[in-house]
């Protein structure tokens, strides 16, 4: 593994109060050198037990291309639905390949 790369998906959640204020970082999911499986019903669960009223997801693409896949659009169109519900914003997913990054509420993809 070269210096400043993970050879593997790691998906974490900054949980923000209402104020945008980090409450938590958390590592929540990890996985294989292309994908992580990631299940919405335990997002919510940790999201209600920090009190959030927000989040900003990221994760990193080990291939280095920071470009958001369709399967990143699809599991932060479901996350952001079951956060609804439970009054928690999603602010954005970060995506991080390499030393470049991308901001989903930046590619309107929110």
């Amino acid at each position: 593994m070269r210096e400043g790369r993970w050879a593997h998906e790691v998906f974490v959640a900054l949980w923000l109060n209402t104020r945008h204020q980090l409450i938590e970082y958390e590592e929540l999911f990890r996985g294989t050198i292309d994908a992580t499986a990631i299940f919405p019903r335990e997002v919510v669960k940790a999201a209600l037990g920090r009190n959030a009223a927000a989040v900003i997801f990221a994760h990193n693409h080990p291939s280095g291309n920071a470009t958001p896949s369709a399967e990143d659009r699809n599991i932060t169109a479901r996350l952001k639905q079951a956060l609804t519900l439970v009054d928690v914003r999603v602010l954005d997913h970060v995506v991080i390949g390499g030393t470049t990054m991308a901001s989903m509420a930046e590619l309107g993809c929110l």
